[in-house]
């Protein structure tokens, strides 16, 4: 196909592309299903999917073209991507036919959450503890594959998508661009990968090593690789119904690092690797972004301390008012679950009052670190719109004066600064937008109840790929009750947040598709 002027992307390439992505894809329900009989379950719903995933991708790569992937097809093809592989992730949920994701709108939902690794669900607590060890799984290896990107998987094992592949992993990637660790695009993806699943190991290492020397009974085998498929790409299913509060406290205390790990930039990690250490040390977004993360913490567990929260819960016997390490370990927990956008829970924290709920969705807004797994608008933003005020301050008083602004000691480019305040002012207006849309959503639906701060969760927890809100929508709760519309609405939400909006947006607008 020929790009004239009516025509200027050539779709089919992208197509194409989707198509190549489904057929690799079309391998992972195989996990599932080896489980499924491991486990004496049914495996159709896993063969299916597998079946549908390779028939469909190997359908869609039928539309070729000679036509190499330039950049707006790159846009089309991050899009396509990640709305056609959730909507072929529903198979195994329809299929079963079990539960709540038996509805079409409700398996769209959980596998758009599970692919974007939001978190959001539409299992309560007894809901998730109905389906087998096969499906959960299923669920939670939706997050991982997620996580890292699938499209920079592909850019790994796929020589084809090597070109083009920078374009493609910028597009998908979280934060404001790619830093190139190798002279090969694919080998970074690679880098990337490695860093990812090897950190996905240890977790699970970790957590069942706490089940062989007695302290964690039922983090067996089977939890410990379910969790850390979702740690590491900060997504948040969990097999139990109560999250992480299923824990004793010291499993609790070990998820913390490795959420850490996945909302730091993974590019760090290859620099440590490779004899550089205070590559990551001296990083500003890393310091800042600890910084954040000790600050909430510690205002929050203060507010914990002084008598906020509950009492006691089944699993967690103590009173957090006058308990330092009990309050210390449900402040730090959850703040460490939003800023990096996990979404585990270790209590319930539709058991706090206002003020400390408060608090906590101000740390839904800041994300993990360009380059890593979270979500949200990102610590590097904040940063670089804290320094743009600043010198706006500086210049008001010296209006003669030219100042750069500057990260690890080098010039950030206005036109950098510009789309920062773009995507953050976007991010905004759409979270109010949305916030006023759920609401108003609510009214229409009778068993939903929302206060002003419940809405507000409900969309940046779904916006930011935060996962659980607060209220109907709290982390031991399910987003089952809504509206198929405003689950659908959504669903929107989630797949354009996890691509940073303007990788989706842009596709909509007519000047994308014209000279």
């Amino acid at each position: 196909m020929v790009r004239t002027p009516s025509t200027y992307v050539d779709y089919r390439v992208s197509v194409a592309y989707v198509g190549t992505v489904l057929k690799y894809i079309g391998v992972t329900p195989l996990f599932p299903l080896v489980l499924a009989l491991y486990y004496g379950e049914d495996p159709v719903p896993f063969a299916a999917g597998a079946a549908v995933m390779v028939g469909v991708g190997a359908l869609l790569e039928q539309v070729r073209t000679d036509e190499e992937l330039g950049n707006r097809e790159a846009f089309l093809l991050v899009s396509l991507a990640w709305l056609v592989v959730p909507l072929v992730g529903t198979v195994p949920y329809l299929v079963a036919g079990t539960g709540t994701v038996a509805s079409p709108v409700d398996a769209l939902f959980e596998s758009m959450s599970g692919f974007t690794t939001t978190g959001a669900t539409v299992l309560g607590e007894i809901s998730v503890e109905k389906h087998g060890h096969a499906m959960l799984m299923w669920r939670q290896l939706t997050q991982w594959l997620g996580g890292m990107g699938i499209l920079v998987l592909m850019v790994a094992i796929l020589p084809k998508l090597s070109v083009g592949g920078a374009q493609v992993i910028n597009q998908e990637a979280p934060g404001l661009s790619l830093e190139k660790l190798t002279p090969r695009i694919q080998e970074t993806a690679r880098a990337l990968w490695v860093i990812y699943a090897g950190c996905t190991v240890l977790a699970a290492v970790v957590y069942y090593a706490l089940n062989v020397v007695g302290v964690a009974p039922n983090m067996d085998l089977y939890n410990a690789v379910a969790h850390a498929l979702t740690t590491l790409p900060t997504g948040g299913f969990s097999p139990e119904g109560r999250s992480v509060e299923a824990f004793a406290p010291v499993v609790q205390w070990a998820f913390v690092p490795f959420m850490l790990v996945a909302g730091t930039n993974f590019a760090l990690f290859w620099y440590v690797l490779k004899g550089e250490p205070r590559r990551l040390t001296d990083n500003t977004e890393f310091r800042s972004y600890l910084l954040a993360v000790a600050g909430f913490g510690a205002v929050v567990s203060a507010v914990l301390f002084a008598g906020v929260g509950i009492a006691e819960t089944p699993t967690n016997v103590g009173a957090i008012a006058g308990n330092v390490e009990n309050a210390l370990r449900q402040g730090v927990f959850q703040v460490v679950a939003v800023v990096t956008t996990t979404g585990y829970a270790s209590m319930d924290v539709n058991n706090w009052d206002a003020s400390a709920q408060t608090i906590l969705l101000f740390a839904y807004f800041l994300g993990g670190s360009a380059g890593s797994a979270a979500g949200s608008i990102k610590i590097v933003r904040w940063v670089l719109v804290k320094r743009a005020i600043g010198r706006s301050l500086f210049t008001a008083v010296h209006p003669e004066a030219v100042k750069a602004i500057r990260l690890e000691d080098e010039v950030v480019d206005e036109d950098t600064i510009r789309d920062v305040f773009a995507f953050v002012l976007l991010f905004l207006g759409l979270f109010a937008v949305s916030t006023m849309l759920l609401y108003l959503d609510s009214f229409r639906t009778p068993k939903v109840t929302l206060s002003g701060l419940d809405a507000m969760s409900v969309a940046i927890a779904t916006l930011g790929n935060v996962g659980p809100g607060f209220g109907v929508v709290g982390p031991m709760e399910s987003f089952r009750l809504f509206s198929d519309l405003g689950k659908l609405y959504m669903v929107f939400l989630m797949w354009i947040g996890r691509l940073e909006v303007l990788s989706v947006l842009v596709v909509f607008t007519p000047s994308f598709w014209k000279r």
